[in-house]
């Protein structure tokens, strides 16, 4: 499936989407229920409390052989905790996105949904013919800003932070540094090679080696090549 289940255009609200959610899409699809056409802020925190199993979740479909809630006052509900863990996180990433569009801050929720995705044949355990597929869904929210954009300015992205220059160093200062280019003080050339440095240390050690000192005799003698 491609595209948003309800029809909007995307320069006038916010949308997010989530595909491949490893969950069930009755749990899912009840959640959704529950936050539709809703404040976002008040949908987040219901969220966050679900997500938390602190309140029960109304179902209003997916109900057969289900318990009732004193909480829900006697109606039929379920703790789907992870269920509302991954509506919370495609409704943060939806208000995000409105954010970037420059559409607001404050949000109402114009559609929730969620449906059945994939579905993987499994063999069924210990050799028995009964099978358990694996179902996969998928979530999706649109959000409609509260605050309406007037019409012909145009919606531009928060601009990112340019980096601080450089302080420039004066003439003065730049004359009594040493140029990048020059030879270092310290060690060979970078250029030179290294068998040139080695005729070089020959070269220095054949002159020590002339004016060597004789131990024997205790005078300083020339010795010949």
């Amino acid at each position: 499936m491609k595209g948003y289940s309800h029809d909007f255009n995307p320069e006038e609200v916010a949308s997010a989407r989530l595909e491949g959610v490893d969950a069930s899409y009755k749990d899912l699809s009840e959640v959704c229920g529950r936050i539709r056409r809703k404040d976002a802020a008040w949908a987040r925190t219901f969220l966050e409390l679900a997500a938390a199993g602190e309140i029960p979740v109304l179902f209003k479909r997916h109900n057969k052989k289900l318990g009732h809630r004193r909480e829900l006052g006697g109606k039929k509900g379920r703790y789907p905790w992870k269920s509302a863990a991954i509506v919370l996180k495609v409704l943060n990433s939806a208000v995000a996105n409105g954010l970037a569009k420059g559409l607001g801050e404050g949000y109402v929720i114009l559609s929730a949904a969620a449906n059945k995705k994939f579905t993987y044949p499994r063999m069924a355990p210990k050799g028995r013919t009964a099978r358990a597929y694996f179902e996969l869904a998928r979530v999706e929210i649109v959000l409609k800003p509260t605050e309406e954009v007037p019409k012909g300015v145009e919606v531009k992205l928060p601009a990112k932070a340019e980096k601080k220059p450089e302080k420039q160093v004066s003439a003065d200062v730049k004359a009594g540094e040493p140029k990048k280019d020059e030879t270092p003080k310290h060690g060979p050339h970078p250029h030179v090679h290294k068998h040139e440095e080695e005729k070089e240390a020959a070269a220095a050690h054949a002159h020590h080696e002339r004016y060597a000192f004789e131990h024997m005799k205790g005078r300083k003698t020339i010795v010949k090549e």
